[in-house]
């Protein structure tokens, strides 16, 4: 089984050994097990990580006698679990072999010691950081939650880069996703990225794509040791997508980038921002994804946040939302794509929809590791602040890129300090503060609203998600004092006319 490629059935057996952990390691003596386990060996790793690597028959290194009969306890421990829950041995142990996946297990494992099993599960760093590399973009699209142009006059220098990758490696992140900005034209990109690949750390990049458009760089890019590229396409008519991304030809040189990172063998998302300009042709999105070949489709909910305040009137209403949600469930189900979506209700819909038996990934989705998605199923919903931070490109750390408030400064201050810490990172992943109908629905523990939406709309973080069918009232009294009418529709269509016609032409891709 290649994780890089497991399928939903392979998904589903590393679910079972979640909940095998959650079965035979919550209780006080397994826990002081695993909180001895946190030793550090000569060589730098855990005895933890080196058991879990001995549980996968992976590398382990010289082992003191301590670290081995611990490793000999938690292998007793696991085996037990796997057989009371009927998981997948084999097909988990072939998953831990691969360091990203045992780094996120190690993290689950930590936030167990620590927490005991909490719900969602409490984890004692982020399982994975979006790092806003850079405020650079050779494109200007309409919803950027970062206002992306030109670089800022404060971002961090090579040598922080590389400090701040060495931070993340220290604190055990399972993933890093280098965003923008865009990140692949910024001249440093390749050092840092390769350094986090070198720590062990599974690097993603979200990308425009337009750099993928030249070969060769895509060849660089995997040699250094980069996974996972998801490339936004917001519309399978290029005239739209070019209109919303605000380049004439982007979408050319956009999706020739993504079929270049498929050909050589990349993990690859088509990225989506939902809105009224596109939901009608999912199909279409769905069926060109398809044709290039990638391995999954992420529909990302629109945020109003950077230029995103700009265009609220292209924002869906809770009931185009559900719909939509309930189509994406429905093809996620029907094709050999997998479809997800940052909606954090996306959850909900496909628990509804599959009658309790089923949680579609939500918030984030790292791609190609069926075995880091299923993580992210075992710490449910909405992760900003406890699974998931931001890095912006001047070093601050925010609960997630939609949600740019300040917790703390990595020139400042060390990452873990922060993450341990700050009041907002805390009050955020106690689902006992939400207010309003999110505070009392059933679902909250697999969802818990988007905090980024509720503030973006509603200025309190722990407020109501207006994007839920359940917030409906909430919705139309925000839509109300906005002015968000009908008529958007009528709007949108003149101003693309007119836009695109006096759009600019994109430059090609990098060297």
């Amino acid at each position: 089984m290649d994780p890089e490629h497991a399928d939903s059935g392979e998904k589903g057996g590393l679910t079972k050994f979640f909940a095998a952990l959650q079965m035979t390691l919550g209780n006080p003596a397994s826990r002081l097990i695993l909180k001895s386990m946190m030793k550090v060996e000569p060589d730098g790793r855990t005895y933890l990580d080196k058991a879990l690597a001995a549980y996968a028959g992976a590398d382990t290194g010289p082992m003191s006698l301590s670290c081995s009969f611990q490793s000999f306890m938690l292998d007793l421990i696991l085996k037990m679990g796997i057989a009371i829950t009927h998981a997948d041995d084999a097909g988990v142990r072939e998953m831990l072999r691969d360091p990203p996946v045992r780094r996120g297990i190690e993290l689950v494992l930590k936030g167990i010691a620590d927490y005991g099993i909490t719900v969602p599960q409490e984890m004692p760093a982020p399982f994975l950081v979006v790092w806003n590399f850079t405020n650079m973009c050779n494109l200007r699209c309409k919803h950027c939650y970062q206002r992306a142009d030109f670089p800022l006059p404060d971002e961090l220098t090579l040598e922080e880069k590389l400090k701040v990758v060495a931070q993340l490696d220290r604190a055990g992140l399972a993933a890093v996703a280098f965003s923008g900005g865009e990140p692949l034209i910024h001249p440093h990109f390749m050092r840092v990225a390769g350094e986090a690949a070198r720590r062990g750390m599974y690097v993603a990049v979200a990308t425009n794509g337009i750099a993928l458009s030249n070969r060769g760089f895509v060849e660089r890019i995997k040699k250094i040791g980069v996974r996972y590229v998801e490339v936004s396409i917001d519309s399978a008519d290029p005239d739209r997508h070019d209109w919303f991304r605000r380049m004439k030809g982007a979408w050319k040189l956009s999706t020739k980038g993504l079929r270049n990172a498929v050909e050589l063998g990349l993990s690859t998302a088509m990225a989506t921002t939902l809105t009224r300009m596109n939901v009608d042709e999912m199909d279409d999105i769905l069926d060109l994804a398809e044709e290039i070949g990638v391995q999954r489709v992420i529909f990302f909910n629109f945020v109003p946040v950077g230029r995103g305040k700009d265009i609220v009137d292209m924002d869906l209403d809770p009931a185009e939302r559900e719909r939509a949600m309930r189509k994406m469930f429905s093809e996620y189900k029907r094709r050999k794509l997998m479809v997800v979506s940052t909606a954090p209700y996306y959850g909900r819909v496909s628990l509804q929809m599959s009658s309790g038996k089923e949680v579609a990934p939500t918030h984030f989705y790292v791609g190609g590791d069926s075995g880091l998605t299923a993580l992210a199923d075992f710490v449910g919903g909405c992760g900003a602040g406890r699974i998931y931070a931001g890095i912006q490109p001047n070093g601050d750390l925010i609960p997630c890129v939609f949600l740019p408030i300040k917790v703390g400064n990595l020139r400042e201050e060390a990452f873990w300090d922060i993450w341990t810490k700050a009041p907002l990172l805390r009050q955020l992943r106690d689902r006992g503060q939400l207010e309003g109908f999110c505070g009392q629905c059933p679902y909250k523990y697999v969802c818990g609203g988007c905090r980024a939406r509720a503030y973006g709309y509603t200025g309190n973080v722990m407020g109501p998600d207006p994007g839920c069918i359940y917030n409906t009232k909430v919705w139309r009294g925000i839509a109300e004092e906005m002015g968000i009418g009908a008529d958007a529709r009528q709007r949108l269509a003149e101003e693309l006319r007119e836009l695109l016609a006096r759009a600019p032409q994109v430059e090609s891709g990098a060297s």
